[in-house]
């Protein structure tokens, strides 16, 4: 289980390998698996007040400072995730998200081989808030919304297969209920189906990349993640198939 702390030291954002990208109006980090992004109802302090106590302390700031969340990864999931410094920002942002202006792109590493090794995949997913999991269909369900995204392998190794994955729909788990629909599941994942968790209570997906036109500027952002330092992680990239 990942625990908050009372207080968070400005060494904490000492390496800047933590922050991917910055201006006045956008912070992009890298999120460490185990953190939470907004909080919840275990009371751990969630990635947003850090980084807000980070910029206050950094930049001498007087007051609250702003800091929007534009959208979240699960808390086993590491990986880009865009945080909004002024309220333009995240409202044009936001509008961004819902027009599907904002490209995401995961890399994970799966227990099984999807046939055929590149192809789109859709489901009807319904959500159980008691359980907090999702539950894949290929059939329409009342109360179930619709899920795609675009696969591809990029590596093959003994155990574990790096699968990069483009999201078409934005739904509560869409990759790992999706991927684990089909046979496989996410490396360290137990709650949709591998057998064994990760030791550090990860599991195998990255939010490897994020592209859009910055809502203000309007210049192109392209920015992605690093490679977790993990042996299986980086034989696996060493060897992926390049961009198409």
């Amino acid at each position: 289980m990942y625990r908050g702390t009372s207080s968070v030291p400005l060494s904490y954002f000492s390496k800047m390998a933590d922050i991917l990208y910055e201006d006045n109006h956008l912070m992009i980090v890298n999120k460490r698996p185990g953190e939470i992004v907004q909080g919840d109802k275990t009371g751990d302090i969630p990635l947003v007040e850090t980084l807000k106590q980070f910029i206050k302390e950094r930049d001498s700031k007087p007051g609250n400072v702003f800091l929007g969340v534009v959208h979240r990864l699960d808390r086993p999931v590491g990986g880009v995730v865009i945080f909004a410094k002024t309220s333009k920002a995240l409202s044009r942002l936001n509008e961004m998200l819902r027009d599907g202006k904002i490209h995401k792109t995961y890399w994970a590493l799966t227990r099984g081989l999807p046939e055929p090794e590149q192809g789109e995949l859709k489901h009807y997913i319904t959500t159980v808030e008691r359980n907090n999991k999702s539950y894949a269909s290929l059939a329409p369900k009342a109360g179930a919304k619709e899920a795609r995204l675009r696969y591809r392998v990029l590596s093959h190794g003994d155990n574990f297969n790096l699968v990069e994955v483009a999201l078409l729909t934005g739904r509560k788990h869409q990759i790992r209920v999706q991927l684990s629909a089909i046979g496989c599941p996410i490396r360290g994942d137990l709650k949709y189906g591998d057998r064994r968790s990760n030791p550090d209570g990860s599991i195998s997906l990255l939010a490897r990349s994020i592209e859009f036109e910055h809502p203000v500027s309007h210049k192109a952002i392209s920015v992605t993640a690093p490679v977790p330092d993990e042996p299986v992680w980086q034989a696996l990239a060493k060897s992926a198939k390049p961009n198409e």
